[in-house]
Formats: structure tokens, C-alpha cells, sequence
């Protein structure tokens, strides 16, 4: 291994820089040049030096450059000419760090900037917003035409004094007209079977073969060129009048991009009717000349503003208003009546499409309003207490409000999963991904919750969860503070839970058991919460192992933080444990009741038996000592002696029954149920359980006790 150093500076190159063959030795690491050695060791402590000052340069701009600066050239070397390549590195030199981080924009030389402005080979009609303000121009220019066409051919408004204007205008919105033709149209993507197309050759062949490119071409043709023979008519330029698909297009696109669409709507709904009334003006300017101004009492007389006066009339006879001088001749009549049908059809066509932009820009509103008066008609029908009724309409005003809609799930599921998905990680994915509780986690994972994820507000004082209650989801704080209340009383506030904070994980993410609430959580103020349940969380989980170990090792961790059971569900009840249990069958439960059931019965049977028993040992020895007493042939003592022997006689047969039914000696317990069966000998008990004939008695439980022979 050959070790080479290289010196930038070559002042301070040492001497002799000889490569170090290290197979040579046995062991390189410690025969390395001690020279070697120390110019790295000065190099490294340069370099950390440096970057310490470029940080402190970052921080604090006022500190001078590391860098060297410049060196002054003495005064004799000033007057001997220099270079122009040196003078050119001179004023490279000059410009320090400091003047670059004080500069922030660099500025763009010409080429540059051509460059910059040249157009795409291909636009993107929907989404390039260069392509809608150049359909603005266009559209300034088609306007133009639109109105001051007709105002030209009509209005004595052309005069010598004025005609440089208004070619010049023409000549604008010609070149427009052009440049839409040439340069933009032939650039515009289309789709063709889904596919986006963006060959040039392809879209221009595109654009020759469609209406449009026709009425465009149509509407440039330069028929201007009659006005050295006829004059200057603006009859010449209606075919400007037909680029109308390119004014069309315009509205779609900036409707698309606008956030209230429906103000241009009305706007453009309002422009319609006065360029309807613009012509109608026209229309009537030009029936006063031909039937001569002033003529008679219905044309224009030629007095006031022309144009002001003639917009008046066609308001009046448009809208149908009346009031106006009654029509003299045949050509009044008929133009009148033709101005009365048109007016109706174009005003009813105007205000039905005003109706429509008003109804779409106020369906919300409406959908809201419709909502809200049905639901407090509802709570009217069952007299709802007017507190609850109170809190329903400020949940209804709040979410309207907050969101702008009452559900947003029902927006978001009309769109598909892709969109659906963009939108949720836009919104949310930042309040998400920051969550302790997920990170690790695939991303894809967070992805999928996002889709699931419920949206619900909460008033002031709202109980989120209550402590004890079965917890099955957590909650995602989106906006405003939810605050955990305890204490003696449980009004205590313990903590205050803000945007992007967690609750509830703990009974998500714990086995059966731990699933209980430790405390109240109330919301303070307005509180929108995203809810996640258990079985959503499980369904998305099967997809992710990974995460699915991930979320259980940390609840495992939360629940022992907050000394909850961490193992899983319980083990089942065995053997005469079960007896006791609460769930046990009801067989057993009428065996182990302590009031009225078998054991209870058998317990008494046993106390009734013992009692017969002395009975019948009292009255054996009360009929001994009679016979003793009648015949007088024994002493008192044999009599005693012979009263423990009757006994004796009278238990064996017991001792014998004792033994039969005494297991054989275990070291184990005995159990309760052997124990309460000791002292019967010869008796069978019957256990019978049947549906009673009464219907909801239940069931009947019938305990018999029976004789049985012994061998």
C-alpha cells in the first residue's frame, strides 16, 4: 500500500515527499513516517479550524472571511501595465463570501433569460398556469372585437382624428390572434386513448385536423387589405368575431384553478346580458339612421349622447319595462315585436343560468340549512330538553364553520383511493407520522391508517371517555386541547392535551382485560378529534407484521408503566373450582346455592338422620333400665356396663356405613362433595331437572332421596 500526500500550497510542501512502501514491514501501523504523522495530524487540525469558523460565519454574517484577503500591489507595480487575464483574476479575487451572502439573488444575463421564457415543447393545458394567462390575452383581444365591431359599423365613432388608434388596436389583437395560431395552439398536449400525447409532431397534426384550427385560421385572414379600395369598414374585421372556441376555453381553465369558481360565473353571467343589451343598442342606433333620425316620435331624435340613449331604449324594450314611444310604420312594428321575443327568450336563458350559478354557489348552504331545520324538527317531535337541543345547533354551526361541509368522508369517498390518499397525507400525514406511538412503523402502514381515519368534533365539555368504561379506540388531538381530569373527585385536571398529542393507545393496543379507561377526558373549548377503533387497527395490521410486533411491544411497555395485566386473556375454570364460578351451568349452580340448593338439602338430610338416631338410642336405653328395674336381678353397675354396649350395638351399623362410603385414605383433601355424603349409609339421591308446563317458570329441579339395599 503506497501512501501519498499532496500539498495544495506548494510554499509549505516539506522537503522530501517519498511514498511509504508499508509491504516492506511487517506491521505498517507502526512504522509509518513520523513526519507523515504530523503534516496530517496539522492538515486535519486546519480543516477543523476552518469548518468552525464557516459555521460561526453561518451563524454570525458580521465575522470577516477565513479566507486570505488580497494583498495590496505596491505603488511602483501599478504604473507597469498588467494583463487583462490577470486583471479578469483580479476581480474574481475582489469578490469576498461575505458580498455572495449578501446577494441572494443572482442576477439572469440575457441568454439566460430567453432561455428561461422559451416555450415547452409541449404544454399542459391544465395544469401550466403560462397557458391561462395567455388565453386571457387572447380573450382581451376576441373581446375587443366582440364589442367595438359592431359599435364601428353602427356608431359614427371612426373618424380621421381617431383612426390611428383604432388600427393600431386591431393590429395588437391580430398579432395575438397570430401568435395563438402558430406558436401555442400547435403546442397544446391532447389525450388519445388515455394516452397523454406530447410529440410535437403529433399534436400539431392534431390541432390542423380539428374545428378549431379551422375558425382560427378563418378568423385571421387579413380581409383588412379591402380597406385601400373601400375604405376603412370595420365590416372587414367580423371574422375576428369567430375565434369564440379559444374564449370558451379560457372559462374552463380559469374556473378549474379558481377556489371561488362561482363569483367569475355570475360575472360572466352579468357580461352576457350586457353584451346582449350592447347589441340590442346597436341594433336600434342602426333602425333610427335607416328610417331617419328624428323622423318620428318612436326612432332616436339625434339629441343627448347616442350610444346612452340608444342603451336606454334597449333596457326599456328588452326587459319589457314599457313606458316607450308606441311604433309608427311596419318596419317599427315588426322590429319591435322581434326585440319583444328576443328579449323574452334571452332574459328567461339569462336568469335560468343566473338561478343555476347562485343554487350551485349556495348548494352547501342549502344542504347544511336542510339538515340542520330537519334535525331540530325531529328533536321538537320527541320534546328534547333545550339543553341538549342547544348543544345539537352548536355542533351543527361549529363543524360548518371549521370544515365547510358536516361530513368530509362523504366528499373524500366519491373520489378514488389515489386521491383520496394524496389529500389524507397532505392533511394529516404530518399530524400522524410525528406520533411516538407510530414511529418505526412502515410508512405504508401510516398510509393505510390515514384512509381510516374518523374525523369528529367535540363541544366544550363533552366527555371523550369516562374512567372504567370499555375503551375501543384512541384518539389523534387535530385541533384545539382535551384536558384528563382526577382526583378525589375526578375534577382535578391532571394534564392538558393539545394538537398532535395521543390518548386512549393503551386500551387500543391491549389483550383482553386491560381494554378499561384509567381516567375522564373532557374537551376544553372546541376539540376535533381523529378516532381510530380496535377492529380498523387489526384489519390494517395483517398486512404489516413488522408494525403489528412494533405496536404490541410498546403497549406491553405503556401497560406496565400504568400497572395494567400485561398477559392475554384468562385461563379457563377447571375442575370443582367451576362450582363456584359465576358463569357456571345452572345445574350446578342449584347444587352449590347455599339457600335451597342440593347441598344445602343434603346437609339437612345428614342432621335429621344423626337426630333419628339418638332418638332411637334414648329410647332403647329408657326401655332398658324399665326391664332392669322390673326384674331387679342386676346391679346398677352391670347396668351401666350394659348401656355402652347397647350403644355400641346400636353405631356399628353406622361405623360399618361410614366405612363403606369413606374413600380410601389419599393424602390429597377431601372434597366438599364427599364430605357432605359421609354420614348418609344407605340412601340414593335423585337429581332431575325438566322444563315446567307453565311457559316463564323456567325449568323445575326435583331432588329425590331413595332407599337402597346394601349387600
Amino acid at each position: 500500500m503506497d501512501v501519498v500526500i499532496f500539498f495544495k500550497d506548494l510554499n509549505h510542501c516539506p522537503a522530501i515527499c517519498t511514498p511509504i512502501n508499508s509491504t516492506e514491514n511487517k506491521h505498517p501501523e507502526t512504522t509509518i513516517d513520523e513526519y507523515v504523522q504530523i503534516q496530517l495530524q496539522e492538515v486535519i487540525q486546519k480543516m477543523r479550524e476552518r469548518t468552525i469558523i464557516y459555521k460561526e460565519k453561518l451563524s454570525n454574517p458580521v465575522i470577516s472571511s477565513p479566507e486570505l484577503s488580497p494583498t495590496t500591489t505596491p505603488q511602483k507595480k501599478l504604473l507597469a501595465p498588467i494583463p487583462k487575464e490577470e486583471k479578469k483574476e483580479e476581480k474574481k479575487e475582489e469578490i469576498k463570501p461575505e458580498e455572495k451572502l449578501c446577494w441572494p439573488f443572482k442576477k439572469l444575463s440575457m441568454k439566460e433569460y430567453m432561455k428561461k421564457m422559451k416555450l415547452p415543447e409541449s404544454i399542459d393545458a391544465y395544469t401550466d398556469r403560462r397557458y391561462v394567462i395567455w388565453l386571457f390575452l387572447v380573450t382581451v383581444a376576441y373581446n375587443w372585437n366582440c364589442w367595438f365591431i359592431p359599435l364601428r359599423l353602427v356608431f359614427p365613432v371612426q373618424t380621421s382624428s381617431n383612426l390611428i388608434y383604432w388600427i393600431a388596436v386591431d393590429i395588437l389583437s391580430d398579432i395575438c390572434y397570430i401568435c395563438d395560431l402558430m406558436f401555442f395552439q400547435p403546442r397544446v398536449q391532447f389525450v388519445r386513448g388515455g394516452d397523454i400525447i406530447v410529440s410535437k409532431k403529433e399534436i400539431k397534426k392534431f390541432y390542423q385536423s380539428s374545428l378549431k384550427f379551422r375558425l382560427d385560421l378563418l378568423s385571421v385572414i387579413p380581409f383588412d387589405v379591402f380597406y385601400i379600395v373601400f375604405g376603412f369598414n370595420a365590416v372587414f374585421r367580423v371574422n375576428r368575431m369567430i375565434k369564440h372556441l379559444t374564449f370558451f376555453e379560457f372559462n374552463d381553465r380559469l374556473e378549474a384553478i379558481m377556489d371561488k369558481a362561482y363569483i367569475y360565473r355570475v360575472i360572466r353571467t352579468i357580461g352576457y346580458l350586457l353584451f346582449v343589451l350592447h347589441i340590442n343598442a346597436c341594433l336600434y342606433y342602426w333602425a333610427s339612421t335607416y328610417e331617419g333620425l328624428g323622423s318620428t316620435k318612436w326612432v332616436y331624435d339625434g339629441k343627448g349622447n347616442m350610444y346612452l340613449r340608444s342603451y336606454y331604449w334597449a333596457v326599456r324594450t328588452l326587459i319589457t319595462i314599457g313606458g316607450l314611444p308606441e311604433p309608427v310604420n311596419m318596419f317599427e312594428i315588426i322590429f319591435q315585436l322581434l326585440n319583444f321575443f328576443s328579449g323574452v327568450f334571452v332574459f328567461s336563458s339569462l336568469i335560468g343560468q343566473m338561478r343555476d350559478v347562485i343554487g350551485a354557489a349556495s348548494a352547501g348552504q342549502n344542504y347544511y340549512r336542510a339538515c340542520m331545520d330537519n334535525t331540530v324538527s325531529y328533536m321538537n317531535t320527541y320534546t328534547i330538553p333545550r339543553i341538549v337541543q342547544k348543544r345539537v345547533r352548536t355542533w351543527y354551526e361549529y363543524t360548518w364553520d371549521s370544515q365547510g361541509m358536516l361530513d368530509e368522508s362523504e366528499l373524500l369517498e366519491q373520489m378514488p383511493g389515489k386521491m383520496h390518499l394524496d389529500i389524507a397525507t397532505d392533511v394529516n400525514f404530518a399530524i400522524v407520522s410525528k406520533l411516538d406511538l407510530f414511529k418505526g412503523c412502515e410508512s405504508q402502514m401510516i398510509y393505510d391508517l390515514l384512509l381510516r381515519l374518523k374525523s369528529t368534533v367535540y363541544l366544550p365539555g363533552d366527555f371523550v371517555c369516562k374512567k372504567g368504561e370499555i375503551g375501543r379506540e384512541m384518539y389523534i388531538i387535530k385541533g384545539g386541547e382535551v384536558q384528563v381530569l382526577g382526583g378525589p373527585d375526578g375534577t382535578e385536571v391532571l394534564v392538558t392535551l393539545r394538537a398532535g398529542a395521543v390518548f386512549g393507545e393503551i386500551s387500543l393496543l391491549a389483550a383482553s382485560g386491560g381494554n378499561r379507561r384509567t381516567a375522564n377526558v373532557i374537551a376544553h373549548g372546541f376539540a376535533n378529534l381523529f378516532i381510530l377503533d380496535k377492529k380498523t387497527l387489526n384489519e390494517i395490521l395483517v398486512h404489516y407484521p413488522e408494525s403489528e410486533k412494533l405496536l404490541r411491544k410498546k403497549g406491553k411497555i405503556l401497560m406496565k408503566k400504568t400497572g395494567k395485566p400485561v398477559g392475554g386473556p384468562p385461563q379457563p375454570v377447571k375442575g370443582l373450582a367451576l362450582l363456584m364460578h359465576k358463569e357456571a351451568p345452572m345445574m350446578l349452580k342449584a347444587l352449590t346455592d347455599e339457600k335451597g340448593g342440593i347441598l344445602a338439602a343434603i346437609s339437612k338430610l345428614k342432621k335429621e338422620k344423626a337426630a333419628q338416631k339418638e332418638n332411637e338410642i334414648q329410647a332403647k336405653e329408657e326401655q332398658a333400665r324399665k326391664e332392669n328395674e322390673e326384674r331387679g336381678k342386676k346391679p346398677a353397675q352391670e347396668l351401666k356396663t350394659k348401656v355402652p354396649e347397647t350403644q355400641a350395638e346400636s353405631h356399628a351399623p353406622k361405623e360399618e356405613a361410614v366405612a363403606y362410603i369413606r374413600p380410601q385414605p389419599s393424602p390429597l383433601p377431601r372434597p366438599p362433595l364427599a364430605q357432605m355424603l359421609g354420614g348418609i349409609t344407605n340412601q340414593a339421591l335423585v337429581i332431575s331437572m325438566v322444563p315446567s308446563v307453565v311457559s316463564g317458570e323456567g325449568d323445575i329441579l326435583t331432588v329425590e332421596v331413595k332407599e337402597k339395599k346394601l349387600a
